[in-house]
């Protein structure tokens, strides 16, 4: 995965970028922009309107985020903003000059720390459940070909055990036979119990110790203000039954091939990154539904009154507009089901957080 994506022909190096193989809520609207600038004015405000605030975002792509956060920004604010681009790709040509480009993430931030959709491709180990116990997943990197391999780690298996427990196995308890003139049906009472030998509900699991490590040393490099990460993904009592590893390519989802032809993600363990992320920042954090966040910053999927069309109807066809890019943002089998993990330093929480 590390080499499919990030090796000298990778995906996310040698490619047309993210926004040539799928949709972010980055590209989806401007509406997601908008709502970060409220984000980072509180994250401003939280810090004092310093002199220079810093906006670093990870995994920047080509760096659409920060070039629509500039241009949405209040011209008080713009100004003082020092965008900052963390990419392995080359500097596009047409990067405006004030935005800084840059393979790692710097040291000090005093502003806001921003990764979208950037967990979900820090590279994994897959484990496999077998007889005898999880196995690594061994895979052919040009047929995508799965084979069981040795046992995890030690601190793989720490993780595992810790963050993708076994789910509980159902067990007959009673067969209940059907019995009166309104009764058609026998059915089961099952009772679910721990054990099984099963991890997370399924045979598969995505060992993310290496995510919570890279976010642990992300939120390290913020000296004061706020670390966000926007990602698909998923809490220890929910864990998908057979993992969530995927590959993407040209829009469309396909095998999990990592040839360096395609995207190639896995949804991110969020409450075990925000439990590493809080052990670094010190300070309380808050996880929630992309939903949430997003309506608590203002973003409105409500049809605007048809009252507005008779008196503005251009206004009223922007504001529908609005309201339908807000709509699929906050959409919770869509984009809206993303989880938000804000994590302050050196500031409070709810000098961060829209309610």
């Amino acid at each position: 995965m590390e080499r499919a994506l990030y090796g000298p022909d990778g995906f996310f190096v040698s490619g047309a970028g993210p926004a040539a193989h799928f949709r972010t809520s980055v590209h989806a609207s401007p509406v997601f922009a908008a709502c970060l600038v409220r984000q980072l004015e509180a994250v401003d405000a939280a810090l004092g309107h310093p002199a220079r605030l810093d906006v670093v975002d990870v995994g920047a792509g080509r760096g659409e985020l920060l070039r629509a956060l500039l241009a949405q920004a209040a011209p008080e604010l713009a100004v003082r903003i020092h965008p900052v681009a963390v990419e392995l790709s080359p500097r596009p040509a047409d990067l405006p000059p004030e935005i800084d480009w840059q393979a790692d993430i710097p040291d000090g931030i005093s502003g806001l720390l921003l990764a979208t959709e950037w967990l979900d491709n820090v590279p994994v180990d897959v484990a496999v459940n077998s007889p005898d116990g999880w196995r690594l997943v061994l895979v052919d990197p040009a047929t995508g070909q799965e084979t069981p391999g040795p046992p995890p780690s030690p601190a793989e298996t720490t993780w595992l055990t810790t963050w993708w427990p076994p789910a509980p196995t159902p067990v007959i308890k009673e067969f209940v036979a059907a019995e009166g003139p309104d009764q058609d049906t026998n059915s089961l009472i099952t009772d679910a119990r721990p054990g099984g030998g099963r991890g997370g509900g399924g045979e598969r699991a995505e060992i993310g110790w290496s995510r919570d490590l890279a976010w642990a040393q992300a939120v390290g490099r913020v000296a004061r203000g706020l670390a966000l990460a926007v990602d698909y993904g998923h809490l220890r009592e929910s864990r998908p039954a057979d993992g969530t590893l995927t590959g993407y390519r040209g829009g469309r989802q396909v095998p999990p091939v990592p040839d360096g032809s395609c995207d190639v993600t896995a949804h991110v363990a969020m409450d075990s990154v925000a439990s590493a992320g809080e052990r670094v920042a010190r300070c309380a954090y808050s996880l929630v539904s992309q939903r949430e966040a997003l309506r608590a910053l203002g973003a409105d999927g409500g049809r605007p009154p048809l009252s507005l069309a008779s008196r503005d109807p251009a206004g009223y066809l922007r504001a529908l507009a609005a309201a339908s890019a807000a709509a699929e943002l906050t959409d919770a089998a869509g984009l809206g089901g993303h989880l938000w993990l804000r994590q302050p330093v050196g500031v409070a929480l709810d000098a961060v957080v829209a309610r």
